[in-house]
């Protein structure tokens, strides 16, 4: 910080915030300003590092941007610092609707709608984003992007057979249809654009003094794809249709817009072909199923909490069915 010219004297009033399991952040001051440090856990992953620093390109290209997100301050690649690379950002004033909702939100159906609805128009301003004059050229793959999500995500199904005691693919009723369905409907074409990679409830922060967004969140899967997918990813995640979900719960509930309304106000606010919406659901709820099932093959191995992966077990098996009953929906116009 002394070398970036970022305050002086000690780091003083840390605290620890809550954000995920993969990484630590903290908010701290210096002498008369407030910063928040991210970096990876204790016990990093392979290559936790560079995740770090992809994440801080990602909120560099979104500097100036109509994309609410936390204003990057600096980054550090120098391992030697932390022992792991790791940024600073600017805080941000909000609250995670997942963890509660405080008032007035709690007690208006129509701010809850137009949470809803705010949540929408975050993913469409992300979408809209030119990412190579952003500065965001090499930092993905969008050559055959949907072409290589099946295969991708069956072999990492597949290989949580190493984990002993997992009852293997089978327990996830639905996986096989829905991936013979996933297969052979891959939509013709898209238009490459930066996608979150996990865009949900849980990864924005709600204004305080209004519905709108404080800031998208938690950018370590972000890449350059097919951005529909964040679209679907709401909705795959979204309460309000059968089978419900044990994880992602958020109350009240009443009041936030109904899935098919999500997707009509994305429409609204963008020129994106949507002709093919129900299989992007279905794609988002076989990944984010299998995603869940990694930690359920964990538990079954004891190298997970037992009572955590069998609600995660719970929540992927639901999501494969919802992810088939929308592989047969009517196609969307």
């Amino acid at each position: 910080m002394d070398t970036k010219g970022l305050g002086s004297g000690p780091i003083a009033d840390v605290t620890r915030l809550a954000g995920g399991t993969q990484n630590l952040i903290f908010r701290f001051r210096r002498l008369d300003r407030d910063y928040v440090l991210r970096r990876p856990s204790l016990a990093p992953r392979p290559r936790a590092g560079e995740t770090m620093m992809r994440e801080a390109r990602v909120l560099a290209a979104l500097a100036g941007s109509k994309v609410p997100h936390p204003a990057l301050v600096a980054k550090c690649e120098d391992d030697s610092i932390l022992g792991t690379a790791f940024y600073l950002m600017e805080p941000v004033t909000g609250f995670n609707a997942v963890n509660g909702m405080p008032e007035p939100h709690r007690s208006s159906p129509a701010l809850r709608r137009r949470m809803g609805l705010a949540l929408v128009e975050g993913a469409a301003a992300l979408a809209h984003i030119d990412y190579a004059a952003a500065g965001l050229e090499g930092f993905g793959r969008p050559e055959n992007f949907l072409e290589r999500q099946v295969s991708r995500w069956r072999d990492q199904l597949d290989s949580y057979t190493r984990q002993t005691g997992w009852p293997g693919p089978q327990s996830l009723q639905d996986v096989g249809s829905l991936s013979d369905y996933l297969a052979t409907n891959i939509p013709p074409g898209y238009r490459p654009g930066i996608l979150h990679g996990d865009y949900q409830l849980a990864n924005v922060m709600y204004r305080y003094d209004s519905p709108e967004l404080a800031a998208i969140v938690d950018w370590e899967l972000s890449t350059i794809g097919d951005p529909l997918l964040d679209l679907a990813w709401i909705v795959a995640t979204w309460r309000g249709y059968d089978p419900e979900l044990p994880v992602l719960q958020v109350e009240p509930w009443d009041g936030f817009p109904t899935a098919d309304e999500l997707i009509r106000h994305y429409a609204d606010h963008s020129l994106r072909d949507m002709t093919c919406i129900n299989w992007y659901v279905a794609l988002a709820c076989f990944k984010l199923g299998i995603i869940l099932e990694g930690t359920h093959a964990r538990a079954c191995a004891g190298k997970a909490a037992r009572e955590t992966g069998d609600r995660l077990h719970e929540a992927a098996v639901s999501l494969m069915q919802r992810g088939l009953i929308w592989s047969k929906r009517p196609v969307w116009q």
